[in-house]
């Protein structure tokens, strides 16, 4: 049958107040662009004439200004998960404007086949080629894509013509079997293909509006010394695994999470003479990831997203042959997902907004109730990692900020998941340290030496127990914060003692 193409504005009238709208993409990658922004008009003009016109928002991770910031400002948002990065959203969520619950991403396609969250009505989804037999080719970002489309009433695909249609093939599109009968995922090694190279849908459901947007990509901050040091602390550490056979001389498969730390990390890694090539198997697939393809210290990446600056995605165009050999991309539950973490021997490398002195780590809010972006995959790649590494700077603010603090104010992943934190002063090393080592090692290896003789201080309050936390002290340097604008000034005899 032929596809029904409409327009992004009869797209929009598609969608209905209450309904749950899934989104393609992961990050703004695969994100569609057009057809949200009509929504939030929409919105817009319906509140204007004093009728309610709300969605309930599913996304394979973040996405682009045109979804969460135009319908965040628009007011459209009933409730978001699971994850975001636009300052919009973060403001707008912190101060309670609509729902938003923070996921594992490798948790949500299967959550939302198994019902818990309510219907989804339309599925909005970007994609480089559409078939009349319902192929739909997603372009650089897959997330929940194949569980909205199918379960969707309605699919409306954003045909962006700026994405080379060439691009099929580079996907493996597979859907995990829910319980109680789900099989194995037959990966085995990361380059193993075992699904579709699109999302099939009844063409039936399908309506097509052309787009032609460039990317969202913007460019990574340069790298500077501090976070060339943290790299070069983690390719030091590897590179002494290697030395005493803790890792294979061949390596083993990288994750990396978002953002310019972990860029410079897979830098200096790629740089450092004595780490042989490796694979990437992770979520986002950032510019140093491509970089280092064509210089062949990557072999092969896997991934939910290709999240590269513009300079770098038009790279990736003009030589798509040769990546389309070396890289694929998949559903966020088979990119993220635990089983094949714990199988690929994967190391996962992440950034935390603080480590505690026991090797616990919160990644998702600021002081304990200001949500940051949320948990994303992290915690998908560390409880399963054969090797957990977190990545900080020792401090922020100028100084006034300690990122190891005596308790975290929010836990997102507990000291039983941690096993390698790394700042620019060093590596500590967790693995088989009782609490009181640990915290010992967090303060020579890791911790700002300003802050070290505090850290000490704490430590040695004298509380009896296997792990030595005082609840009376333990977020003296967060009250220091916001008494006196920073943790420095942290006072430890204002503090009865346990």
């Amino acid at each position: 049958m032929a596809l029904q193409f409409i327009s992004a504005e009869e797209a929009a009238s598609l969608v209905k107040h209450n309904d749950n709208v899934g989104f393609s993409g992961f990050t703004h990658a695969g994100s569609p662009k057009v057809v949200p922004v009509e929504i939030a008009r929409r919105a817009e003009a319906e509140h204007a004439k004093g009728n309610p016109f709300q969605i309930g928002v599913f996304t394979g991770a973040s996405t682009g200004d045109s979804i969460d910031g135009a319908l965040t400002r628009a007011k459209a948002i009933k409730f978001r998960t699971p994850y975001q990065t636009n300052s919009d959203t973060r403001a707008a969520l912190n101060n309670g404007e609509f729902d938003f619950f923070d996921l594992h991403l490798s948790q949500l396609a299967q959550e939302i086949r198994y019902g818990f969250y309510g219907k989804i009505n339309v599925a909005i989804v970007e994609a480089c080629d559409v078939t009349e037999s319902g192929e739909i080719v997603p372009t650089t970002g897959v997330g929940i894509t194949p569980t909205i489309c199918r379960l969707a009433d309605i699919v409306i695909v954003e045909l962006n013509k700026g994405v080379p249609s060439r691009l099929r093939g580079i996907h493996d599109i597979y859907e995990l079997q829910d319980p109680p009968k789900r099989r194995e995922i037959p990966i085995y090694e990361i380059q193993n293909r075992v699904g579709l190279q699109y999302v099939k849908v009844d063409p039936r459901k399908i309506r097509v509006v052309e787009t032609e947007r460039d990317g969202d990509g913007k460019g990574f901050t340069p790298v500077d010394e501090l976070t060339t040091r943290i790299g070069q602390n983690v390719a030091d550490f590897f590179v002494s695994e290697i030395n005493a056979k803790r890792i294979p001389p061949h390596f083993l498969p990288v994750q990396s999470g978002v953002g310019n730390i972990a860029n410079a990390v897979l830098s200096a890694m790629g740089d450092h003479p004595d780490i042989p090539r490796f694979e990437v198997y992770t979520e986002v697939i950032q510019d140093a990831v491509i970089d280092m393809m064509q210089k062949g210290t990557v072999s092969f990446a896997s991934g939910c997203s290709l999240t590269v600056s513009n300079g770098v995605l038009q790279k990736f165009y003009d030589d798509i042959d040769f990546f389309k050999k070396k890289l694929v991309l998949r559903p966020s539950e088979i990119s993220n997902n635990p089983g094949l973490v714990r199988r690929l021997g994967i190391i996962s490398l992440n950034t935390a907004i603080e480590v505690d002195l026991f090797g616990s780590v919160n990644s998702t809010h600021v002081n304990g109730t200001k949500m940051m972006n949320g948990i994303g995959g992290s915690g998908d790649f560390t409880r399963n990692a054969y090797l957990s590494v977190f990545l900080t700077p020792s401090t922020a603010k100028n100084g006034a900020i300690s990122c190891i603090v005596p308790k975290v104010t929010h836990e997102d992943h507990t000291e039983h998941s941690v096993k390698i934190v790394v700042t620019e002063y060093g590596v500590a090393d967790l693995r088989g340290k009782d609490p009181k080592s640990r915290a010992i090692e967090i303060i020579e290896k890791c911790a700002h030496p300003d802050y070290r003789p505090l850290l000490h201080e704490y430590i040695n309050r004298g509380v009896k127990g296997h792990i030595p936390q005082d609840f009376y002290a333990c977020f003296a340097f967060h009250h220091a914060l916001v008494e006196t604008g920073s943790m420095l000034n942290t006072d430890f005899s204002k503090y009865p003692r346990m």
